[in-house]
C-alpha cells in the first residue's frame, strides 16, 4: 500500500488540520516548507516571518515525537526550490509517492496551484475543506442565499444560536439582546495603559530561525527584535489564559479606545495564533462564555469579544470565499492615489497616522480601530490606490492572511466593494479620532479646525470624500443626515474645504 504525502501549510500548524486526520505514521510522510515565494509575495514583516517560521519548526518537532515522519524543508536547504509547488512536486519524486493530501489554503492564489496538482501524472491528489473554521463554505452559501444585503450581524447571531453561545435556557440571548456595543466602546480616560503583557522564553529553535530573518529579510518594513511571539499551542494557551483573566473584563469598555505608546491596551492578541492554528476558534468563545458565566467577565465584554471570533471572523471569511475571484478587483470609488510614503516611513505631521505606524513597524500588530479609522480612514478619504492599500496591510500584520485582510480592508475600511460588506463607508473626521483617543494632543494639527493653517486633515478630508462621491453615495440611507448637513453649508464655505483637501492631497500629501 503507497503512503501519501501531507502538505501543512504554515497557516494550518494544528494536529486537528483535516490533512492529518487519517494518517498513517508507518506510510505517509508530513511535508512543511519554508519557500522564498511566500515570505515574499508581498514583503511580509520580519516579526511575522519569524513567527510563522519558528512556529512551523516547533509543529514539525511535535508531530515528530509523535512518531510521524516529517520533511521539513528550511529556506536556506540547498536543493530548496522557492515555492510550495516546487517542494510539492520534489517530494513527489523523491520520497516515491502516488498520494498527496492538503487542507485547502487561506488564500485564493494558492487554491489555483493546489489544482493544478490534479493533473501530476499518477499521483492522486485530495483537497479538504479546513474544518477549523466554525462555518463551512456550503454554510455560509446557505446563509447567503437570495440575500440582497450581507450582514455580519444576522449571521453572527444564527451562529450563537448554532453553537448555543451565549444563550439562556429559553434559547434566548444571553441578557435579552445579542449586542451590548452601547456599553462598550468608551473613550480612554486619561492614564488608560496596557497591562504586562506574556513574553515567551526562547528556545533555540527561534533562536536559529531570529537569525535566518535577520540575514535574510532585514531590508522588509518592520523591527525584528524584541520578540515576544508564542510559537506553540501550549505557550498560545497560555495568551489566551492570560487574556481571558486579566484583560477580557476591560476589553469591551476600551476596544475601540487608542492611547499613545500603547499598541494593545486590552485586545487579546491571539488573532496570530488562531489564523496560524495553535488555537481553535471554539475553544476561545468557551473560554470566554465561562468567564463571564463564573461571574469574573461583564457580559458586554465577553459578547464583543465573542462577536469578534464566531462573527465577524467567520462571516469575513464566507465573504472572501464567496466572492472570490472578482473581489479582490473592486474598486468602488475609482481610488488610484498612490499609497504614501509615510505609510513606510511614519514620517508625516499626523500624529494619529505617525502613531499607527510606529506601532506596526514595531510590533507588527495595531489593533482593529487603529487600522480601521487611522490608517484605513485616510486611505478611504485620500482615495489612495485599493491594491496598494491592501498589499500593504497584507504585509505589515502578522495575523494577515488574504481571506481575513482583503474584506477587512478592500470592504470594511475601504468600501471598495460598494457595500457588500458594510452599510455605509466607515469615513469619519478628526473629530472621532479626538474622542476615541489622545493623539490629537501630541499633534500640531487641531482637530477642531476644518480650513485654519492648523486645521487636521481628516476634517476638509472628509467632507471632500463625500462631495467627490456623491453620485455614489447619495441615495445612502445612512448619510441622509451627513448630505443634509453639507447642503445646509455656503458654496464659499464648501469651495474652501474643498481648496483645503486639496492642499492636502498635493504634492507630498502631509
Amino acid at each position: 500500500m503507497a503512503g501519501a504525502l501531507r502538505l501543512i501549510l504554515g497557516d494550518q500548524l494544528s494536529h486537528e488540520i483535516a490533512s492529518l486526520a487519517d494518517i498513517d505514521a508507518q506510510l505517509d510522510v508530513v511535508l512543511i516548507c519554508e519557500v522564498m515565494a511566500e515570505a515574499t509575495y508581498v514583503r511580509h514583516h520580519p516579526k511575522k516571518i519569524a513567527f510563522l517560521f519558528a512556529a512551523m519548526r516547533h509543529f514539525a518537532a511535535e508531530l515528530q515525537a509523535k512518531g510521524f515522519t516529517v520533511r521539513y524543508v528550511k529556506l536556506t536547504d540547498a536543493a530548496n526550490t522557492g515555492s510550495i509547488d516546487g517542494e510539492v512536486r520534489r517530494a513527489l519524486a523523491e520520497q516515491l509517492l502516488t498520494r498527496l493530501v492538503a487542507t485547502e489554503p487561506g488564500e485564493y492564489r494558492l487554491r489555483e496551484v493546489m489544482r493544478s496538482w490534479q493533473t501530476i501524472d499518477g499521483v492522486d491528489f485530495e483537497m479538504r475543506e479546513d474544518v477549523r473554521f466554525l462555518a463551512s463554505h456550503a454554510d455560509f452559501e446557505r446563509w447567503a442565499e437570495g440575500k440582497k444585503q450581507l450582514r455580519m450581524e444576522f449571521f453572527y447571531r444564527e451562529m450563537r444560536r448554532r453553537y448555543n453561545i451565549l444563550m439562556d435556557k429559553d434559547g434566548l440571548p444571553e441578557g435579552g439582546a445579542f449586542n451590548f456595543d452601547r456599553e462598550n466602546r468608551k473613550p480612554p480616560p486619561r492614564g488608560l495603559a496596557s497591562p504586562r503583557r506574556i513574553s515567551h522564553k526562547k528556545s533555540q529553535i527561534t533562536r536559529e530561525v531570529l537569525e535566518l530573518v535577520r540575514q535574510k529579510f532585514s531590508g522588509h518594513f518592520g523591527r525584528l527584535e524584541p520578540f515576544h511571539f508564542a510559537v506553540t499551542r501550549d505557550e498560545a494557551l497560555l495568551e489566551l489564559q492570560h487574556f481571558i483573566a486579566m484583560l477580557l473584563p476591560h476589553f469591551g469598555d476600551y476596544q475601540d479606545a487608542m492611547v499613545t505608546g500603547e499598541a494593545y491596551l486590552y485586545h487579546s492578541l491571539l488573532s496570530c495564533y488562531l489564523n496560524a492554528g495553535l488555537l481553535q476558534p471554539l475553544e476561545i468563545c468557551r473560554a470566554a462564555e465561562r468567564a463571564y458565566r463564573s461571574g469574573a467577565v461583564p457580559l458586554a465584554s465577553a459578547e464583543g469579544f465573542i462577536r469578534q471570533i464566531l462573527g465577524w471572523r467567520e462571516y469575513v471569511r464566507g465573504i472572501y470565499w464567496h466572492a472570490m475571484p472578482d473581489y479582490a478587483k473592486l474598486n468602488f470609488f475609482n481610488a488610484k492615489r498612490p499609497l504614501p510614503e509615510f505609510y513606510w516611513s511614519g514620517e508625516t505631521e499626523m500624529f494619529c497616522i505617525a502613531e499607527a505606524v510606529r506601532h506596526t513597524h514595531e510590533h507588527a500588530y495595531s489593533h482593529h480601530i487603529q487600522r480601521l479609522m487611522i490608517t484605513g480612514n485616510f486611505a478611504l478619504l485620500a482615495g489612495l490606490d485599493v491594491e496598494a492599500v491592501c498589499e500593504w496591510y497584507l504585509a505589515v500584520y502578522a495575523d494577515a492572511f488574504e481571506w481575513v485582510e482583503l474584506p477587512n480592508t478592500l470592504g470594511m475600511a475601504l468600501f471598495a466593494d460598494g457595500g457588500i460588506m458594510a452599510s455605509k463607508p466607515y469615513a469619519a473626521s478628526g473629530k472621532y479620532i479626538s474622542r476615541m483617543s489622545n493623539f490629537c494632543r501630541h499633534c500640531r494639527f487641531d482637530s477642531k479646525e476644518t480650513t485654519t493653517e492648523n486645521a487636521c486633515p481628516f476634517n476638509a478630508l472628509y467632507w471632500d470624500f463625500l462631495a467627490r462621491n456623491e453620485r455614489l453615495l447619495r441615495k445612502n440611507h445612512r448619510l441622509v443626515y451627513t448630505y443634509a448637513t453639507w447642503d445646509k453649508m455656503a458654496q464659499d464655505a464648501k469651495e474652501l474645504i474643498r481648496k483645503k483637501a486639496a492642499q492636502f492631497l498635493g504634492d507630498g500629501m502631509v
